[in-house]
This record gives structure tokens, C-alpha cells and sequence, in this order.
């Protein structure tokens, strides 16, 4: 479906619902909160619902203001013409919202930049799926551009806070110069995007060093420091305060050691449940990995919730790992 068709869609569009995954993270987000001040601005009746609460370090777009959260209080659906989920085009990542939406809205589209799954479920037929953006900010961007909305200070920081998550700060651009340029573009309405960086990448607390230190000596590192697998226990995170949540970031830390060509962390959600984040630097994709323990996302940069024991989860992904440095070696 080209761009044009989407934009057509939201034109006609009275009433409009913005989504995104569970446990939402920059790029959805920003791409929800643009989109949001955009359609307010040409007399759109949008709301921006989600299924669960936005993390802390988020505060800065102050998503307090303008999102509801299904899993706690929030105001009944009413029917709507249109619902745009964001940053995914899996159907389950939206549970339990995603019935609610289809019951209430007369068309759903997922607006997304991550392949489709092979053994996942399809999108809508209207969907819209570019894989050649490095973030649905920038898909974002480009509807706003062809709505013919004016940025302002509002807009350019939630697209912009999108793109620099989902691209690391412009370190994952897939080869080409539009997240460059569209961040060029941004920067002549967003003043201050060092305050930006700070709050995506430089929040740590003290407390999150600590657990750090302390879990860092159960690294395992495989063919000669160039994959490093590191486990955190449920029981560690509980001592030390800490939550999956404030643990997600911890993959990328880590895949600043110089030796490393691939990495993952897997977290213990529960004795049968794990949470599994894996990433590359460039020189192969991980995705199909993460596919075969059920999940998915970026071609460097994907994970799972998975149930299975732990040794088995540890093994996948250290044989499949293994393989494809051996075969880029």
C-alpha cells in the first residue's frame, strides 16, 4: 500500500485511534505523540491508546498529558473510523487491546517498519510496512509531509526522539541518507536535542551501575570474546530494585566491548519465562533467531518472550550465534 493511500485514509478519517506495542518503546511512541499533535492540528478526533504504562525515561515528552493505558483506568472506546498501530505489524503485541480495536474500529492499519513474520500473523491488507526506514518515525515524518502539516516544536521532538532511539543516535541507518535528513529538517524546529540524548541514553540511576557490576562476572563469552551471552536472574533484579524494564538497555552497554560481534541477554521473567534481547553490530542479521524462539524486530537488533527452559534457550541461540560468525569469519 503506498503512503499516498494511507494519507488518503487518515483524510477521510473523523475519529482516529493511535496504538503500539506492549511495553512501548522510543520509536512507537514518538511516532504516536508526532502523529498525535499533527492530526489535533488539522481538527482530527484522535486519541492515543496503548496497552500498557509508558517507562519513566519517556517523561520528557510527557506522554501523561495525551495517553490513556488499557491495562489500567481509562475511558471506554467509542466507535472510531480509524485505528494506525504503530512500530509493529503483529497483532498479538497488542493483547489484550487489540479485540477492543477491532470491535470499535471500522479499519485498522499497522504503519511498521519490521518485516513480517514468517510464522506470525498477517497484518491488515492495508497495512503499510516499509523495512527500507530505519524507524516508523521516519514513515511518521513522510505522512505528515504529505498531509501538508506544518512542524512545530511539539511534533519535531516526538519524531525526532523516534528516529534517534530506533537508530541508536544514527549508528543503524540501513545505508541510507533519510534519517540524516529528516533529522536536518527536524532540528530547525527541535532546540535542544541534547536534551534528548540525555534522556534516551544517559539516564542511568547509581543503582542500575551496581546491579551491573554485580551480574557483569556471569558474562559468557564464546569464539575467542566475540559473542558474550549474559543471563540475569529474577532473584538478582529483586535485590537490587531493579525491573526487566529498567534491565532492557543493559544489550546495549554491553555490545560496546570492542571484541564483540554479537551478543544476548536473556532475563528471567519467571523459572518457565525469559526475556531475550539479542543484537549484532552489523555483520549479520539476528532476526531469524529470534523468530525461532517466536519473536522478532530489526535486522541487528531483536528478541523474544520465551517459555522454555533456560539451557535450551542458551543453546539456540549460542549454535545459531556461533554459525553465522563462523560464516562471515
Amino acid at each position: 500500500m503506498a503512503i499516498k493511500k494511507i494519507v488518503s485514509k487518515i483524510e477521510g478519517a473523523t475519529s482516529i485511534i493511535l496504538s503500539t506495542h506492549r511495553q512501548c518503546d522510543g520509536d512507537g511512541l514518538g511516532a504516536q505523540l508526532g502523529l498525535f499533535h499533527a492530526f489535533k492540528k488539522i481538527g482530527k478526533k484522535v486519541r492515543v491508546l496503548n496497552v500498557d504504562a509508558v517507562p519513566n525515561k519517556y517523561r520528557f515528552l510527557h506522554p501523561e498529558k495525551h495517553l490513556q493505558y488499557f491495562e489500567e483506568k481509562f475511558d471506554p472506546v467509542q466507535p472510531t473510523d480509524l485505528a494506525l498501530i504503530l512500530d509493529t505489524n503483529d497483532k498479538r503485541l497488542l493483547e489484550p487491546l487489540y479485540p477492543t480495536l477491532e470491535k470499535c474500529c471500522k479499519e485498522i492499519i499497522f504503519v511498521d517498519h519490521h518485516p513480517i513474520l514468517a510464522a506470525g500473523p498477517s497484518p491488515t491488507p492495508t497495512s503499510y510496512i516499509d523495512t527500507k526506514a530505519a524507524s516508523t518515525g521516519e514513515i511518521a515524518y513522510q505522512i505528515i509531509k504529505e498531509l501538508g502539516i506544518p512542524f512545530d516544536a511539539q511534533m519535531a521532538r516526538a519524531i525526532y526522539t523516534s528516529i534517534a532511539f530506533d537508530t541508536q543516535l544514527f549508528r543503524y541507518v540501513r545505508n541510507s541518507p533519510a534519517s540524516h535528513l529528516i533529522a536536518a529538517d527536524l532540528l530547525k524546529y527541535e532546540c535542544d536535542p541534547a536534551e534528548v540524548h540525555r534522556f534516551l541514553f544517559a539516564n542511568h540511576k547509581v543503582e542500575k551501575f551496581k546491579f551491573l557490576a554485580s551480574v557483569l562476572d556471569q558474562m559468557e563469552y564464546f569464539e575467542d570474546s566475540q559473542l558474550a551471552i549474559l543471563k540475569i536472574n529474577a532473584q538478582d533484579l529483586e535485590s537490587h530494585g531493579m525491573t526487566v524494564e529498567d534491565s532492557r538497555d543493559l544489550i546495549d552497554l554491553l555490545m560496546n566491548v570492542e571484541s564483540l560481534v554479537a551478543a544476548a541477554m536473556i532475563i528471567e521473567i519467571s523459572s518457565s519465562q525469559f526475556k531475550v534481547s539479542i543484537r549484532s553490530k552489523g555483520a549479520f542479521e539476528v532476526r531469524a533467531i529470534a523468530e525461532l524462539l517466536g519473536g522478532g524486530g530489526h535486522m541487528f537488533a531483536s528478541g523474544a518472550t520465551v517459555e522454555m527452559p533456560y539451557a535450551k534457550i542458551r543453546q539456540t541461540i549460542v549454535t545459531e550465534l556461533t554459525k553465522l560468525i563462523k560464516a562471515t569469519a
